[in-house]
C-alpha cells in the first residue's frame, strides 16, 4: 500500500458483495434471530411482570423489591469466562450454549406461568431471578456469536439487524404482551406462549445457526481449576461489597437514606469494593480465562481510553431519556395515551428505522465516521427536548391519530398527537438507533475472539454505566435546575463522548485495520 492508510477497493461495493453472497445473508438473519431471542424475555422481568404484579394485587412494596431481579443483568460477566471456556458436547462453540439457556428460558417461563405471585411471592421472585439469569446468559453467548460469526465488513450491518430484532421482541413481550393478558384474562397464559416461543427458539439456533470460526477455541487450562477460581472469584466479589457497605454503614451512613446521592454511594461504593477483591482473588486461585481475557484486552493499544469512550459516548443520550416519560406526563402534562402511543408504538418504530439505517450508512461509512457522525446526531436531539420544555404543548400544532385495529394492537377512538412532541420524539429514537448500532460495533471490533464471551460481558457491563446511575443524578439536577437547562445539560454531557472519537480516531481505525489483517 506505499505507506497510505486507504484500505484496498473491491471491485464490486460491500453492500453489493454482503446481498450477494448466500453465506452473509445467513449470518445476517442469524444475527436478526438472535436479536429478536435476546429481546423476548427482557420486558418478562420488567414491564409486564409489573403489569402481572399489579394486576394480581400485589402491593407496591412488593413490587419495588421484585424490581431487584434483575441484577443478573449487570453481573453477567463474572460468569461469562465459563461460557468462553467450557463448551457443551455435539453443539459447536456457542450454539451449545444458546440452546441451554433457550430451554432454561423457556422451561422458567413455564414455571412461572404456574405460579401466584400474590400467594407465593418467595416462590415467584425465585422464578423471576432463574428467568433474568438465563436471559442474561443468552446475552452473553449471543454477543460472543454475533462478533465471532460476523465478518469485520457485515458488522455495521449486522449490529443494525440485532438491533431490530431486538425491539421487535420487545414490541411483543413489552406492548402486545399487555393486550393479550387483558383479552385472555391469565398472564399465565401468556407467559406458556412466551415459553413456546422460547422453546421454538432453541430448535431454530439448533438446526439452522451458521457455526463459528473453527479456529476460535477456548483457552486450554485445567478445567477443576477454573471452576475453582470462579467460587474464588464470586466469594471475592460478595466479600467486597459486604465490606463496603458495613464501612459506611460504621460511619454514620443509612442505606435506606431518602437521599439520593447516599443511596448512590452505597451502590458506588459495593461496587469498587467487590470488583478489586474479586479481581484479586481470582489471580490468587488461578481463574485462567478471566486473568488472561483481561491481560488480552488491556494490551490492547489505548485500552483505557476505549472503556472511557464506552462509558461517555451514550452518556448524553442516556441523561435526555433516563426521565422522558416523567418529562412528558409531569413536566408537560402530556396523557398516558399519548405519550404510549408517540413514545413507545411509534417510538420504537423509528428506533428500528434509525437502526436499519445506520446499518445502510455503514456499509459506506468507516466506523470512526459512523461513530462520529451519529454521535452529533444524538446531541443535536436532545435540542428537541429542550425545545419542547420552552415552547410547550402546542407550540407546532398536531394532528389527530384515527383509530386503528392490526390485530395484534388497537387503537379504540381518535387520538391528538402533538406535533412538537412527535418531532422531539421522532429525532431521538432514530438518533438513538443510530447511535446504538455504530456502537454495537465499536464493541465487537474491540473483543478477541478466544475471549469474546468475558470481552463484550465486561464492556456492556461497563456500557450501562450511564443507563444505570445516570437516572438519581438526573433526578436531582432536573429539580434544582429545571426542565430547559437539564435538556441544555444533557446535550453538554454528550460533547466528551464525541471529543474522545475524533480523539482516538486513529485508534478505532486501526482496529478495522486489526480485524480485517
Amino acid at each position: 500500500m506505499n505507506g497510505t492508510l486507504i484500505p484496498h477497493r473491491p471491485s464490486r461495493p460491500p453492500s453489493e458483495q454482503i446481498v450477494n453472497s448466500p453465506a452473509a445473508l445467513h449470518r445476517l438473519l442469524a444475527v436478526l434471530f438472535l436479536g429478536f431471542a435476546s429481546g423476548l424475555p427482557l420486558a418478562l422481568t420488567g414491564q409486564a411482570m409489573q403489569a402481572w404484579l399489579s394486576v394480581d394485587g400485589v402491593d407496591i412494596a412488593t413490587i419495588g423489591f421484585l424490581g431487584l431481579v434483575g441484577v443478573p443483568y449487570t453481573f453477567k460477566f463474572l460468569w461469562a469466562p465459563l461460557m468462553d471456556r467450557f463448551e457443551p458436547p455435539f453443539l459447536g462453540r456457542r450454539r451449545g450454549w444458546l440452546v441451554l439457556t433457550q430451554l432454561g428460558l423457556a422451561a422458567v417461563l413455564w414455571w412461572m406461568a404456574s405460579i401466584s405471585p400474590a400467594h407465593t411471592p418467595l416462590l415467584f421472585a425465585a422464578a423471576a431471578v432463574s428467568l433474568a439469569f438465563f436471559s442474561a446468559s443468552q446475552d452473553v453467548v449471543i454477543d460472543a456469536y454475533r462478533t465471532d460469526v460476523l465478518d469485520p465488513r457485515e458488522r455495521g450491518l449486522g449490529s443494525s439487524m440485532s438491533v431490530f430484532g431486538y425491539r421487535i421482541a420487545m414490541i411483543l413481550s413489552g406492548g402486545i404482551a399487555l393486550i393479550w393478558a387483558e383479552q385472555w384474562g391469565s398472564w399465565g397464559h401468556v407467559y406458556r406462549v412466551m415459553a413456546g416461543i422460547m422453546a421454538a427458539a432453541a430448535v431454530v439456533s439448533l438446526l439452522t445457526l451458521p457455526r463459528v470460526n473453527s479456529d476460535s477455541k477456548p483457552l486450554a487450562s485445567d478445567a477443576g481449576r477454573e471452576v475453582l477460581g470462579f467460587l474464588a472469584m464470586l466469594a471475592g466479589v460478595l466479600a467486597g461489597a459486604f465490606a463496603s457497605r458495613w464501612v459506611l454503614i460504621g460511619v454514620g451512613l443509612d442505606p435506606n437514606d431518602a437521599n439520593k446521592w447516599i443511596q448512590l454511594l452505597f451502590v458506588l461504593a459495593g461496587i469498587a469494593g467487590a470488583l478489586p477483591l474479586g479481581a484479586w482473588a481470582a489471580r490468587r486461585v488461578g481463574f485462567a480465562t478471566l486473568n488472561q481475557s483481561l491481560a488480552s484486552f488491556f494490551g490492547t493499544p489505548g485500552a483505557w481510553a476505549f472503556l472511557l469512550l464506552i462509558v461517555l459516548y451514550k452518556l448524553g443520550d442516556a441523561f435526555a431519556g433516563s426521565l422522558s416519560t416523567a418529562f412528558l406526563i409531569k413536566g408537560m402534562a402530556f396523557t398516558q395515551a399519548e405519550v404510549g402511543i408517540v413514545n413507545k408504538i411509534i417510538g420504537i418504530w423509528l428506533t428500528i428505522f434509525g437502526a436499519l439505517l445506520a446499518g445502510a450508512l455503514m456499509l459506506r461509512l468507516s466506523l470512526y465516521q459512523a461513530l462520529l457522525g451519529f454521535g452529533v446526531l444524538q446531541l443535536l436531539s436532545n435540542f428537541g427536548f429542550y425545545a419542547l420544555a420552552v415552547l410547550g404543548k402546542g407550540a407546532w400544532g398536531g394532528f389527530t391519530l384515527p383509530p386503528f385495529d392490526l390485530g395484534f394492537v388497537a387503537l379504540a377512538t381518535p387520538s391528538q398527537i402533538d406535533g412538537l412532541l412527535m418531532a422531539a420524539i421522532a429525532a431521538e429514537n432514530i438518533t438513538s438507533g443510530m447511535g446504538t448500532a455504530a456502537f454495537v460495533a465499536l464493541l465487537m471490533s474491540l473483543c478477541n475472539h478466544q475471549y469474546t464471551a468475558t470481552h463484550y460481558a465486561l464492556l456492556s457491563a461497563l456500557a450501562a454505566v450511564g443507563r444505570i446511575y445516570v437516572s438519581p443524578v438526573s433526578g436531582v439536577l432536573s429539580e434544582s435546575v429545571g426542565w430547559p437547562a437539564f435538556f441544555l445539560f444533557s446535550a453538554v454531557a454528550a460533547m466528551p463522548g464525541i471529543w474522545m472519537v475524533w480523539r482516538m480516531r486513529l485508534a478505532i481505525a486501526d482496529l478495522v485495520t486489526r480485524d480485517t489483517t
